[in-house]
């Protein structure tokens, strides 16, 4: 189950990347149909690998951006002065 939409374009160049990084490794050429089970293989079983660190590394960002903002409003604090 793929849960992401590749334009056909995207698909169509990562498949012809597989299909030069097979043959620049083993000297044999892949056709299209095997190299397009070697992308859905990828797609389906690495994919979601990949997909969860960048949610991950996403969130590290964002979670560094809050302090970064929460130190900022913290500064804009202004005194106040008892009577």
């Amino acid at each position: 189950m793929m849960f992401t939409k590749i334009p056909k374009e995207q698909r169509d160049e990562m498949i012809g990347r597989i299909q030069s990084f097979h043959y620049e490794q083993t000297g044999d050429e892949i056709g299209d149909l095997g190299a397009e089970n070697w992308f859905d293989f990828f797609m389906k079983e690495i994919g979601p690998f990949l997909y969860n660190k960048g949610v991950m590394d996403s969130k590290d960002v964002l979670m560094d951006k809050m302090l970064l903002l929460e130190d900022d409003l913290y500064a804009l604090k202004r005194p106040v002065n008892p009577k």
